[in-house]
């Protein structure tokens, strides 16, 4: 396992110094699911939802949380993002609505958290606007699906 870079050498958390990490490109795609019944999906699907577009608000919500993630996660750098994308597809055979966030930037450090957090938070987005016609929807699969750049170079999930 490799070391663990937000812990100093005393055991405690730090913000890691990316300052002498080269500026390179950076993104990262992430995805978030929420699972729930054939009518709350078609209420959503058909825009029939009283509190307005779901996909809509949801899609802001997550760029919104992107641009928001150093505020959100401690130790994590405040970035100048050039892209978030915000994708939401109803998923009928599976049962919900498949979130997938894309961030991209040019800096020091990557784009992983704020990927996850937009994904994230576009599902709350739908659990929230939606908890009045069903509150056991579930929130489901919040992964990192690829990140490119950096010293680390690419990661692809399987």
């Amino acid at each position: 396992m490799s070391e663990l870079t937000h812990i100093n050498a005393s055991g405690e958390a730090n913000m890691v110094d990316v300052s002498d990490k080269a500026v390179t490109s950076r993104e990262a795609r992430a995805e978030a699911w929420v699972l729930m019944t054939p009518d709350t999906l078609a209420l959503i699907v058909e825009g029939r939802h009283h509190k307005g577009d779901v996909f809509a608000t949801a899609r802001i919500a997550g760029i919104m949380a992107a641009k928001k993630t150093s505020d959100l996660i401690p130790l994590c750098h405040p970035l100048a993002l050039s892209k978030v994308e915000v994708k939401l597809e109803a998923d009928g055979e599976r049962g919900g609505v498949r979130i997938e966030s894309y961030c991209k930037l040019a800096g020091q450090t990557g784009v992983e958290m704020e990927a996850l957090t937009a994904a994230s938070v576009a599902a709350l987005t739908i659990y929230d606007m939606c908890k009045a016609v069903q509150k056991d929807m579930l929130i489901d699969g919040v992964r990192l699906l690829e990140k490119r750049g950096g010293k680390s170079g690419e990661f692809k999930a399987k």
